[in-house]
């Protein structure tokens, strides 16, 4: 692979690694040699490599599991935040294998803060909380916070929620959301975040935040998603005035 070689030794190493890739060895999901490994193969530092390898993740070629090593990035799963299709519906979609962890559901009052977000009457209102992990393939991609009114959805802690949320509302409840409010931002995970999403504390992740609103046009789902930004590209459709 031809390279210019007064380039600095991370650029090559990340050039080298990144045709490695291209050239299918090794392949999506597969490990990497170990670091030691790598650096006796490169013939430099482990400031260096990891100076490669840091770039080669920011670009979403590489991925890093606490205390595992280095993988190669599957292709990324196209997301349109604005559909009320599911997580498990449209990555099935793709020829991937979805999975949903409930790790958290409970009743309790809204509290404060989210009632000021979810513009209720009072803090004591019951809500819904619910904390998931998805994954898809074999590694986990999002963690997702969701707390829904109570009065919209009774019973919603007797239902399956291992599985699609969207799905389990349209089914059972007949619930459909009319519209919601997003917001989308670069953040990062605290060390819990971290642990369950495999990344180090304090890496970047794709922050959304979803205001849901019910049939009446009452707010009734308040989401957040803490994403690995190297699982998912952003596509959305826009329809330009005059065009149909």
């Amino acid at each position: 692979m031809p390279f210019d070689p007064l380039s600095p030794h991370y650029q090559r190493i990340r050039e080298q690694i990144a045709y490695d890739i291209a050239t299918g060895t090794p392949q999506a999901d597969e490990k990497f040699p170990s670091e030691r490994e790598m650096i006796e193969r490169f013939g430099c530092t482990r400031v260096t490599l990891r100076q490669a390898l840091q770039q080669l993740e920011a670009e979403g070629l590489v991925y890093r599991e606490n205390r595992r090593g280095w993988f190669v990035s599957p292709r990324r799963i196209r997301y349109d935040p604005t559909r009320i299709s599911g997580f498990m519906d449209y990555v099935s979609a793709q020829g991937r294998t979805p999975r949903t962890e409930c790790l958290q559901a409970e009743l309790r009052p809204a509290g404060a803060w989210l009632a000021r977000r979810m513009s209720l009457s009072s803090e004591d209102e019951p809500v819904f909380f619910l904390q998931r992990r998805r994954w898809i393939d074999r590694r986990p991609v999002l963690l997702e916070f969701n707390a829904l009114l109570a009065s919209w959805c009774p019973g919603l802690l007797d239902a399956d929620l291992n599985t699609s949320l969207t799905r389990v509302l349209r089914e059972r409840f007949s619930r459909v959301q009319s519209r919601c409010e997003l917001e989308m931002h670069i953040g990062t995970v605290n060390e819990d975040q971290a642990e369950l999403l495999q990344l180090s504390p304090g890496s970047t992740s794709v922050y959304l935040e979803r205001l849901n609103f019910g049939e009446e046009d009452q707010a009734v789902e308040f989401d957040q998603e803490f994403w690995r930004p190297d699982a998912l590209s952003i596509v959305m459709e826009t329809r330009y005035p005059g065009k149909t």
